[in-house]
């Protein structure tokens, strides 16, 4: 059975307010529903360790984001997620990168991680991203010494998007300036819309419709 490593924020909060923040549910539960249904097996970590931070657990109507949600296995990987000293990376097929504003202080410069993920992708395997999840990607340097996202096409979370959310004054910087510097190239379409870019091995959707596509595309290439 193949296995998909899915990486959390330890950060509760939205950047430096007090506004509860975290990993955005729908984006890692739409995701986990897509591995789940293709027979994928997941295991949640972060940088360190236990109960991690969610937030948009409440959304009304959203069935996927209710069922996973109640699913006990889930709850127990995210009340005791695995800290990044314990894993060993060779056990993975994939690695998921879930959305939410949390992330953009502690994933998006954490060097245990990154390191894991060069390792990782260097040996021929897949990286997904999602909203705010590709800041994740910004650390990654591979042994070449070159950034990861150096030679690939990303997409992720836009200032439109931020503006339109209430956000973009209180996010720590804004992701798609960082990685339009960072990327070979930036892509994004209108606000809200699905959009997923596959750049080889690494995949990555713009907001958080998008990450049901993602999951999808990462299925695809997983069953090669």
């Amino acid at each position: 059975m193949k296995k998909v490593l899915i990486v959390v924020t330890n950060h509760a909060t939205l950047g430096t307010t007090d506004k509860a923040n975290g990993t955005y549910s729908p984006e890692l539960t739409h995701a986990l529903h897509v591995f789940m249904q293709s027979g994928l097996d997941y295991e949640i970590a972060s940088i360190q360790g236990g109960k991690a931070p969610i937030y948009g657990t409440d959304i009304e109507g959203d069935e996927v984001n209710s069922q996973i949600l109640s699913d006990v296995n889930f709850q127990n990987q995210m009340n005791n997620t695995v800290p990044v000293h314990q894993l060993n990376i060779e056990d993975y097929d994939a690695i998921f990168y879930p959305g939410g504003f949390g992330l953009l202080s502690d994933l998006a410069s954490n060097e245990e991680f990154a390191k894991l993920a060069a390792s990782h992708y260097e040996k021929g395997g897949l990286i997904g991203a999602v909203c705010h999840g590709p800041a994740a990607l910004l650390p990654i340097t591979l042994s070449s010494g070159e950034k990861l996202l150096a030679s690939h096409i990303v997409t992720g979370f836009t200032r439109e998007e931020e503006i339109d959310y209430g956000t973009i004054n209180d996010i720590p910087y804004l992701m798609e300036e960082s990685l339009t510097r960072a990327a070979a190239q930036y892509r994004k379409v209108q606000p809200w819309q699905v959009f997923v870019i596959e750049s080889g091995r690494v995949i990555t959707g713009q907001n958080p419709a998008s990450a049901h596509d993602v999951a999808k595309a990462m299925v695809k290439q997983l069953s090669h």
